[in-house]
């Protein structure tokens, strides 16, 4: 079978116009199999994997390791001297193995059910208090940048809730959380960021050893003070994997929610029918933010690498081959979804892979769920005219896919 798979180019997708509009590259891909091979030294990957099935099935196989410290060393990249990548691969995010595994299962405890449950009253709050905000500010028909005032503050105030972060610090975080995750994207771009990240590294880091520091003294009911109690308990935690972890999760923890929200508004401004069911019972709703995610994946891609050889639907795998696994695309897979082009609220089974999957299955899925169904129901209801106030700004990325800016009118 190896000598049948295609070998394609990424240069289409990696184009200004590819980052924008990545589907019609996806469906090129699916029409060649579920697996392609790539130029690795001009692709800087050996394969791109984009069915369904086999996207599931490296995401799941422990043969296929996240970009950790052994990979950087191979790839000779100096990661010791970024303080950027050094936070990225001190956390979970960008760990395998019994480490991982520890980690994500302390985190996991700690962040359950009935904590993310208890947030409803605050997601509530802080949702109309944006309306409110977003109200006084439309008057009148003035365009009011639905990005700033509200799919980025209402994720990043649940966030700090969650975790304990004081409201009055949150306005601090978002120009640092976006030069941190500037560096996450593919392309040779990425490294020119990789200074403004590591300047914020710095300052999260020294933000949240602080804040850690204050709650080992004065333990509250929140997500830091839990952690915190289990490390005196006695659980292996060290301190740096702690304050990595907190970073990345407060990271992960509002951007791609933030996001989410925005690209969910689009499509509901431009399908009144859809907006509705946001509006009717709540299994209409949960199915429309289920298509939301699986339409437009905030997160297109992530990157593993074999740690031997292996085969992935009969295609060899040499150890060391770097893997390009495009969530966006098996999203679209027209042997997993009928119509996969198609925004169809009404989608049975629909079991997308926005969230990952395996051991690094989004621990925040649940939450961001959650402020979705709150969210977006709410703020449709109080502005039941809403409206685009023009065309939306450039969706230019692939790793957190979203609006800059989103203007709208609300009366």
């Amino acid at each position: 079978m190896s000598s049948t798979v295609t070998t394609v180019s990424l240069r289409g997708l990696l184009s200004r116009e590819g980052r924008r509009n990545p589907y019609p590259f996806y469906a090129e891909l699916h029409r060649n199999g579920p697996v392609c091979r790539l130029d690795g030294a001009r692709d800087r990957f050996d394969l791109v994997v984009h069915g369904f099935d086999a996207v599931n099935k490296v995401l799941r196989d422990p043969t296929f390791r996240v970009v950790d410290t052994d990979q950087l060393d191979r790839r000779g990249v100096p990661w010791q001297h970024h303080d950027a990548l050094r936070t990225l691969t001190s956390s979970m995010f960008f760990t395998d193995g019994p480490d991982g595994r520890r980690v994500r299962r302390l985190f996991g405890q700690v962040l359950t059910p009935q904590r993310v449950a208890a947030l409803e009253p605050a997601i509530v709050r802080i949702t109309d208090a944006l309306l409110d905000r977003m109200a006084e500010l439309g008057a009148g028909g003035e365009p009011v940048d639905f990005m700033s005032e509200f799919a980025l503050p209402l994720p990043s105030n649940v966030i700090g809730e969650l975790l304990g972060v004081p409201e009055q610090d949150r306005p601090w975080f978002p120009p640092r959380v976006r030069a941190f995750g500037a560096i996450l994207d593919i392309g040779a771009a990425v490294w020119r960021d990789l200074r403004a990240a590591d300047r914020a590294a710095v300052e999260l880091t020294e933000y949240f050893t602080d804040l850690v520091a204050r709650r080992r003294a004065q333990p509250r009911d929140d997500l830091i003070s839990a952690l915190v109690r289990a490390q005196g308990e006695g659980t292996e935690l060290s301190e740096v994997e702690l304050v990595s972890n907190l970073i990345t999760m407060f990271n992960a923890g509002f951007v791609t929610t933030t996001h989410m929200i925005g690209n969910g508004l689009t499509l509901l401004l431009e399908r009144p029918d859809a907006a509705a069911a946001v509006l009717g019972d709540p299994d209409r709703a949960a199915a429309v933010i289920e298509e939301i995610l699986r339409y437009e994946a905030v997160v297109q891609f992530t990157i593993r690498w074999a740690a031997h050889d292996t085969e992935l639907v009969g295609v060899p795998v040499a150890e060391g081959s770097r893997v390009l696994v495009l969530y966006g695309a098996a999203n679209r897979d027209p042997n997993r979804f009928a119509d996969p082009d198609t925004f169809d609220p009404a989608r049975q089974h629909n079991q997308h892979t926005s969230f990952g999957g395996g051991l690094h299955y989004c621990l925040g899925a649940a939450l961001s769920r959650h402020e979705g169904m709150v969210a977006l129901p709410r703020l449709l209801r109080r502005f039941p005219r809403l409206a685009l106030a023009g065309p939306p700004g450039e969706r230019d990325k692939l790793m957190l896919r979203g609006y800059d800016s989103l203007p709208v009118t609300v009366t």
